[in-house]
């Protein structure tokens, strides 16, 4: 994907910068309104990321002015501004998706990807997943690698529904903690590493060639290699 993020705080806009650098998708910031328009009109985004309180031309201007202009690129604001009726004014000025600050940034990435799956066509609910001779059915809650029945933890077989659902990406702590274990902080422990090599010792060890690799300073994939 690739991401303009129109946001005037820098933290926050490096944070997203970072995380969505780390997923494996492109991401430009600019800090002002006006700047945000120019450049959304300017070139094709997949999506962007809109702050409504901005200096030159808030958020909810922005969007109607984009809208104006004929082009429908799927726009999600970013807000401090939670109130359900701030909700609705931004939905009502052409925004397609609304989230809060503070927010986690697994949520954030999932509601811009549903927001492009939604301008592609949604596609029917997988209930299969699959990397190689690797299978996991979500309606039975069974895994299979080679035909052999895998026996899962409940906390493995989230680690590795979520590693299947993002087979070819590298996956980071971050995106681990937030996703699995619903922390929105770092416990400063080996709990990944852990459930990592938990996880591995039982979907490669005794099969052919290995599908979980860890890709280091960066996090995790789950892919087949060539």
């Amino acid at each position: 994907m690739r991401i303009l993020i129109i946001e005037d705080d820098a933290e926050t806009a490096a944070y997203l910068v970072k995380g969505l650098s780390e997923s494996g998708h492109r991401a430009e910031r600019v800090g002002d309104g006006k700047d945000g328009l120019f450049r959304a009109l300017e070139e094709d985004f997949d999506a962007l990321v809109v702050d409504r309180m901005l200096p030159g031309l808030d958020g909810l201007a922005l969007i109607r002015s984009l809208r104006a202009a004929g082009r429908k690129t799927p726009a999600l604001f970013l807000s401090a501004l939670g109130e359900v009726d701030d909700r609705v004014e931004g939905l009502r000025a052409g925004g397609d998706d609304y989230l809060v600050k503070p927010f986690a940034f697994s949520e954030l990435l999932a509601r811009l990807e549903a927001l492009i799956r939604r301008g592609e066509g949604e596609q029917a609910p997988r209930t299969l997943l699959k990397v190689a001779d690797l299978e996991m059915d979500l309606l039975t809650r069974t895994v299979r690698r080679a035909g052999r029945n895998i026996e899962l933890q409940p906390r493995e077989f989230r680690l590795l529904e979520y590693l299947l659902r993002h087979s070819g990406q590298v996956v980071t702590r971050t995106m681990l903690l937030e996703s699995v274990w619903d922390y929105h902080f770092d416990p400063q422990t080996n709990v990944i590493d852990v459930h990592i090599s938990r996880l591995r010792s039982k979907i490669d060890k005794d099969f052919e060639g290995p599908l979980l690799h860890t890709v280091r300073g960066a996090g995790y994939v789950l892919r087949a290699e060539a």
